[in-house]
């Protein structure tokens, strides 16, 4: 199997977004922009690029396993979990499936949430042409979406918002913020006034904690947000 050649600077780059590696896992700080894995675009996604890494690095001639338990929207940064085993893979899927994979997000939003924290539960529909999901009452389609929410401070001109995810829907967390009058900076689909100029949204998967899979042991990462995050 022959992997594309990657430039020093890529490998260097490729290394220091690693935030946890063991023979079972790979956890990295996804950019805004990659895509998790492969889609319609054609463009490489983030596991094709890993196993590049991981094929020069540890000198592998064949092919390298890296599975995808759970993906991140193409927009949104941070904390992405790859297999590197197929007994890890099944394990995790079925983790996070039962919400033994507790994650917190870090959104920096256009407004303040009121009240300044608590629990959203909305019934939460998803439009496939439009790829957006949208608030409704329950209905028979309909998904139940919970998150938690805290506000943490104000920027100048933003609000910082963390979020415990409760549940794993299609867009959940940029939806439920939006319908409380709180879109995500540069999130036009879910109401932002304008766009970021590299087509980001300020969304992070910042803080993960679980089981791992394999050995059992309790695993806690944290992923700092992007540079380009005002404040």
């Amino acid at each position: 199997m022959f992997y594309r050649q990657l430039t020093n600077e890529e490998r260097e780059a490729l290394a220091a977004r690693i935030l946890y590696e063991d023979n079972h896992l790979l956890v990295v700080n996804k950019l805004a922009g990659e895509i998790t894995q492969g889609d319609k675009t054609g463009d490489e996604c983030l596991a094709e690029t890993y196993k590049a890494f991981i094929a020069w690095r540890d000198n592998k001639p064949g092919q390298v396993f890296l599975g995808i338990p759970h993906r991140l929207d193409r927009p949104v940064s941070g904390i992405c979990i790859l297999a590197k085993t197929s007994k890890a893979l099944g394990r995790l899927g079925v983790m996070l499936k039962e919400g033994g994979v507790h994650k917190t997000y870090w959104a920096l939003c256009c407004a303040a949430p009121e009240p300044p924290e608590g629990l959203l539960e909305n019934w939460l529909v998803k439009n496939e042409a439009k790829n957006k999901s949208y608030v409704v009452t329950e209905r028979p389609g309909a998904k139940l979406a919970r998150l938690r929410y805290r506000w943490l401070r104000d920027t100048e001109r933003y609000h910082l918002v963390e979020v415990e995810l409760l549940t794993g829907r299609h867009h959940q967390i940029r939806c439920q913020l939006g319908s409380i009058g709180c879109p995500i900076k540069g999130d036009l689909k879910y109401g932002a006034p304008r766009s970021n100029p590299d087509g980001s949204i300020c969304l992070h998967a910042h803080e993960i904690r679980f089981s791992h899979p394999v050995s059992h042991s309790e695993v806690h990462i944290v992923a700092p947000p992007p540079a380009s995050w005002p404040h």
